[in-house]
């Protein structure tokens, strides 16, 4: 059956009449291509957070199950939005979320790991309707209980459906239309990367960047399916990066609201981080005046509450902003205490790398004195604060 994949993010929906604009996008795509089509939706721009402070807010020990089906609820709530506008095209088109999408995952929840998919119930929904509309990053654990794939998982599942229904490419919409060197809104003279391969992108995922998430990206790689970064504007869509097996582009990445976690001692610290490593948890090992610690800066509701469960000790400190410098095989991680700062950082790298871009003669060499530098050759970070 020819189906097209696409997946279109929470900044797509940020009023309720923008669930029409892309359900018109969808008519179009229907008229144009001759295509059946699968849309994947996140919750409406800061749903999920709501959701979350509302959750807790009744009960900060809610158990994690109790937890994701909340969480959930978001993008059940934006699929069936978007399935009323299209059906008021006339467009023959139904809905699904966790229950029927055919994803089973391990009982991770948080951030469960797909384990087993079934795309029969895709298949039949797509005989009867031209459009299907799947609710984004949840799925059922092996007893029938839903279970949340993390944050921002609405592309694991864009990719997951397209591999099980054998579909070998996957449009992703955006508020930007592809990879940068840098984020475009805070960063002057950001360039678009046409083509990135899937390490790269992961790579940069994991320390911070938003376009796609890690976890997505590293499916897609297993099982084969291109990433087509898009944007939908009221111009029309725009086309920006392929991620593919192959392209590299030097870039710096920030990661805001980094959690720094204090450790006793230097094997404390090695045994936690060793743990947030078996949990796919990218952290950075510090030191400092205040004492050793890590630096968490992906999956961080998901590592705290593994860690809560696990009995570990470690205390929250707080969050700190870390910027991370991709410049070939070498990290280089900054950390800062204020935004504004990092932002900074993150401007004078860039112009380093790409000398001019921003319009300015500045030539970057002029870096601030305090802060901190951490430098690596791979994924881990060795050196301190």
């Amino acid at each position: 059956m020819n189906t097209i994949v696409m997946k279109f993010g929470g900044s797509s929906f940020l009023k309720p009449k923008d669930y029409g604009r892309v359900a018109r996008h969808l008519a179009e795509r229907l008229a144009s291509r001759k295509k059946k089509i699968i849309a994947v939706v996140s919750a409406m721009s800061g749903t999920t957070n709501k959701l979350d402070t509302l959750i807790l807010g009744i009960n900060k020990q809610a158990a994690p199950p109790n937890i994701d089906a909340a969480l959930a609820t978001g993008e059940m709530l934006s699929a069936s939005l978007l399935e009323a506008a299209v059906s008021r095209l006339e467009i023959p088109v139904t809905s699904l979320n966790a229950y029927c999408l055919g994803i089973r995952t391990n009982s991770d929840f948080g951030r469960a790991s797909v384990e087993s998919v079934d795309p029969e119930p895709l298949f039949q929904a797509l005989e009867e309707n031209d459009v299907v509309v799947a609710a984004g990053g949840q799925a059922i654990d092996q007893s029938g209980r839903l279970t949340f794939l993390g944050r921002n998982s609405s592309d694991l599942t864009a990719i997951v459906i397209a591999s099980m229904l054998g579909v070998h490419a996957c449009e992703i919409y955006s508020d930007v239309p592809g990879v940068y060197t840098a984020d475009p809104n805070l960063v002057p003279g950001a360039q678009l990367i046409p083509e990135i391969a899937y390490e790269t992108i992961a790579r940069m995922s994991r320390h911070g960047a938003k376009v796609l998430h890690h976890r997505a990206v590293d499916y897609a790689q297993r099982h084969s399916v291109t990433i087509a970064c898009k944007s939908l504007t009221s111009d029309g869509v725009v086309a920006g990066t392929m991620v593919t097996g192959e392209g590299n582009a030097r870039s710096v990445a920030i990661a805001r609201d980094a959690t720094v976690l204090s450790c006793g001692s230097a094997a404390e610290q090695n045994e936690l981080r060793a743990l947030l490593a078996e949990w796919d948890v990218c952290a950075i090992s510090i030191e400092g005046t205040s004492g050793t610690g890590l630096c968490i800066l992906t999956d961080i509701d998901f590592a705290i509450r593994r860690l809560t469960l696990a009995g570990n000790r470690s205390n929250c400190v707080g969050t700190i902003s870390a910027v991370t410098e991709f410049d070939s095989s070498t990290l280089r991680v900054h950390l800062e205490d204020d935004y504004e700062q990092a932002i900074l950082w993150a401007r004078k790298i860039h112009e380093r790398m790409y000398p001019g871009a921003d319009g300015t003669t500045d030539t970057g060499q002029e870096m601030f004195t305090d802060g901190s530098l951490l430098i690596c050759t791979n994924d881990s970070p060795e050196n301190t604060r």
